[in-house]
């Protein structure tokens, strides 16, 4: 579902390439304009991710073995927050997510410096549910 965003690896590129942080915010902001729009329906507390200073909603459809996962905010910053996550995780089988080290990933990108200690536990958070739902059976 989340086939419009570049793949991580892309953006980690694209991090690299850029000069400063303000062109790197800019950046997570676009990539957070290319989120697939979150269905209305799903936006509750069920969703809703918990020790995120935004409000922050996933939702998570299996293909498979494969999750698709859909993400929103009501924040720019974090709605760009949930496209890195996207990239590093949705249409993945729950093998490859439970394989990926995302701290390793996102230590590409060098967040954890430039990012509120607010959002990095939103982060954190985003990453546990995510690795939940891929831990679950069915």
């Amino acid at each position: 579902m989340s086939s419009a965003l570049p793949d991580f690896d892309t953006i980690a590129g694209d991090f690299a390439f850029l000069d400063d942080w303000d062109e790197r915010y800019r950046y997570l902001i676009d990539l957070g304009g290319q989120l697939h729009a979150f269905p209305e329906n799903e936006r509750g507390e069920d969703t809703r991710i918990r020790g995120c200073a935004s409000q922050v909603w996933l939702y998570f459809t299996q293909n498979g073995d494969r999750l698709d996962i859909v993400g929103d905010s009501d924040a720019a910053i974090v709605r760009g927050l949930i496209a890195l996550l996207l990239s590093l995780y949705s249409g993945k089988t729950k093998a490859e997510i439970l394989a990926i080290s995302a701290e390793e990933e996102l230590a590409k990108l060098d967040l954890k410096d430039h990012i509120t200690p607010q959002r990095s536990n939103g982060v954190t958070s985003m990453i546990a549910k995510i690795r939940a739902v891929a831990s679950q059976d069915g």
